[in-house]
C-alpha cells in the first residue's frame, strides 16, 4: 500500500489547521512542503518559519522539498523542522556532501530529479539517500498534468535500488490522481505526493483513502 504525502502548496492556509486534523484521522504518512525561491523555479512559496509553525500543530512527519538554488546553504535552517529533507540534483550543490549534511542532523535525506534528468545520473548517490523523488511535472507550480515519462524513471530507479539491496523509498510528485496513482505504484513508487487532487476534493478523507487503496 502506497504512502501518501499531501502537498501543502495547493492548500488554503486559512483551513490548513482543520485539514491537518483530517489528515491525522485518515493516517496520512507525511506532509509535503514545497519550498520555492523564485530562482531555481519561477515561483515563490514559503520558508522555514511557516514549516516550523505547521509542525507545532501536527504529529505528521514533515516531507520538505527544497526547490531552491544552491540548497546546501540552507540545510541547517530547514533541518530543524524537517523529518525528511530533499533537494534537487540540478540545483548547484555538491550532491554527496549535501546528502551527508542532511543525514548529519539525524533526519532522512531525499534527492530529487526534474523531468529532464535521467535516473542513471543519480545512481552513484543512492546509498546516501533515504528517499528519491521523481518529479512527474516541471517543478514550480501545482495543478499540472502527470507526465508519463516519469514511469520509466521510476522503473529504472526501482530496479537499481533493488539490485543494490537498498532500503531507499521512491517518491513521485506531480499530477497524481486516481488515474496516475496506480500507474506510479506499479512502476515502483512507494510514496505519492498529491496536491490539488486532495485539497480541492469535497471529501479529503475519502480521497486520501481512495488514493492509498489504488
Amino acid at each position: 500500500m502506497a504512502k501518501i504525502s499531501p502537498s501543502v502548496l495547493t492548500a488554503d492556509f486559512l483551513e490548513l489547521k482543520n485539514q491537518l486534523k483530517i489528515f491525522e484521522e485518515c493516517g496520512v504518512d507525511m506532509l509535503h512542503m514545497d519550498v520555492m525561491d523564485g530562482i531555481f523555479v519561477p515561483n515563490i512559496s514559503f520558508g522555514a518559519p511557516i514549516i516550523e509553525k505547521v509542525k507545532k500543530h501536527t504529529s505528521i512527519p514533515m516531507d520538505v522539498h527544497l526547490m531552491i538554488d544552491r540548497p546546501h546553504r540552507y540545510i541547517d535552517m530547514f533541518a530543524k523542522s524537517a523529518d525528511i529533507l530533499g533537494f534537487h540534483f540540478e540545483a548547484g550543490s555538491d550532491v554527496a556532501e549535501t546528502l551527508k549534511q542532511i543525514k548529519a542532523h539525524g533526519i532522512r535525506s531525499c534527492l530529487t530529479i526534474k523531468p529532464c534528468t535521467e535516473p542513471e545520473e543519480i545512481f552513484e548517490f543512492l546509498p546516501l539517500c533515504d528517499m528519491v523523488l521523481v518529479m512527474s511535472v516541471e517543478p514550480g507550480f501545482g495543478g499540472q498534468k502527470f507526465m508519463p515519462s516519469a514511469l520509466d524513471k521510476l522503473k529504472k530507479l526501482r530496479a537499481e535500488i533493488e539490485r543494490r539491496g537498498l532500503s531507499c523509498l521512491l517518491e513521485v510528485d506531480g499530477g497524481i490522481n486516481k488515474e496516475a496513482a496506480p500507474l506510479a505504484v506499479a512502476a515502483g513508487a512507494d510514496v505519492l505526493v498529491a496536491g490539488s487532487y486532495v485539497f480541492d476534493s469535497s471529501d479529503i478523507k475519502k480521497t486520501v483513502r481512495e488514493i492509498r487503496a489504488l
